[in-house]
């Protein structure tokens, strides 16, 4: 079993309940952070010590206070972890339920395993716990196993995420052009965009592009 491990959560709950699985486990180093730049800074250390952490649990979504942080979400956490340092293990526990960004922490991040908050945490955190200390596959809550496989999600790529976004911040269909454009995104043709938008509401079976936003919103793609 893992013998270092690091909790990043800003709520005390999520903590206890972290640790009632990393006890029963017999973890015999646990910590805590409750913000992602001292967690980035312990994890820095760790190395630098070389008594490295082997495992991070850390929320995704941290509440801004007073404070002037540089990572301010789990996922710029992740992002800077794995750069630095690929071969630590991490598991996403959060209450999360958008398919989009949770396939994409394992696409981009190579995350090894994603828990959600929720009446089963406890046993479904143990046994990701578990199912990530042998390295054999990934974890993902059985409630969301069907994401990983998602065609939808996988066929959506940057430039459709960019025309929602400009649509969902007002951006008319017959203005995308030039917004685009003036943006450096390309394709940026009258056409191309008119075809695109018609894929992607055919994809979600959204009746106009304020459907179209409403269903992405909820997928999590912006």
């Amino acid at each position: 079993m893992f013998k270092k491990v690091l909790i990043v959560d800003d709520i005390d709950f999520n903590d206890i309940a972290a640790v009632q699985v990393l006890e029963e486990l017999e973890v015999p180093e646990i910590a805590f952070a409750k913000y992602c730049d001292d967690a980035l800074l312990k994890i820095k250390k760790g190395y630098k010590d070389n008594e490295p952490y082997e495992l991070l649990i850390s929320d995704l979504s941290f509440k801004i206070d007073y404070r002037k942080n540089t990572l301010n979400s789990g996922e710029e956490l992740i992002a800077a972890v794995k750069q630095l340092f690929p071969e630590i293990k991490i598991i996403a526990f959060s209450i999360e339920d958008k398919s989009y960004r949770i396939k994409s922490l394992f696409d981009k991040y190579s995350i090894n395993g994603f828990v959600m908050k929720g009446r089963n945490s406890i046993p479904e955190l143990k046994k990701a716990v578990e199912v990530v200390y042998k390295d054999t596959q990934k974890y993902l809550s059985p409630e969301l196993s069907n994401i990983l496989q998602d065609k939808t999600i996988n066929e959506i790529d940057n430039y459709d995420i960019q025309l929602i976004k400009y649509l969902s911040i007002g951006v008319t269909q017959e203005n995308m052009e030039a917004t685009f454009k003036e943006a450096g995104i390309s394709p940026n043709s009258k056409s191309t965009i008119e075809k695109r938008l018609n894929k992607l509401k055919i994809y979600f079976k959204a009746n106009n592009p304020t459907h179209l936003v409403a269903i992405a919103k909820d997928l999590g793609l912006i």
